[in-house]
């Protein structure tokens, strides 16, 4: 009970030592985005380079577009999370059903309607 009150008393001083290490990665990977953006765009598209603030934009902007910030793990941790909770309800015939059909690769998958009879 008492480290779990010291732990709340002391999350602003963590964010205080964490938050140099996120601004250094940050802007590092700020400035990668746009040496990567200056040496490929305008050679292969000639299309024309871009700042460090401009790269800062971009990433923010793809952050908006295909990541959102709404915490967590993205896409992949609410996909995972929809699948766990589907296997738990599976029974082990469609368990092995549905292996059997990751294992065949690409096709219409374990659960797809069976195709129609064709007629003669």
């Amino acid at each position: 009970m008492n480290e779990e009150l010291k732990m709340k008393r002391n999350w602003p001083l963590k964010i205080l030592k964490i938050l140099p290490f996120v601004l250094l990665a940050m802007g590092i990977f700020t400035f990668l985005v746009m040496k990567l953006w200056n040496w490929l765009m305008p050679a292969l598209f000639g299309w024309h380079e871009i700042t460090y603030w401009q790269a800062l934009g971009v990433l923010v902007l793809s952050k908006l577009l295909f990541g959102g910030f709404r915490g967590g793990h993205g896409w992949g941790g609410h996909w995972r999370h929809r699948m766990m909770e589907r296997w738990a309800q599976m029974t082990p015939e469609e368990r092995e059903k549905f292996r059997q059909g990751i294992r065949g690769g690409c096709g219409p998958g374990p659960f797809a309607p069976p195709s129609p009879e064709p007629k003669s």
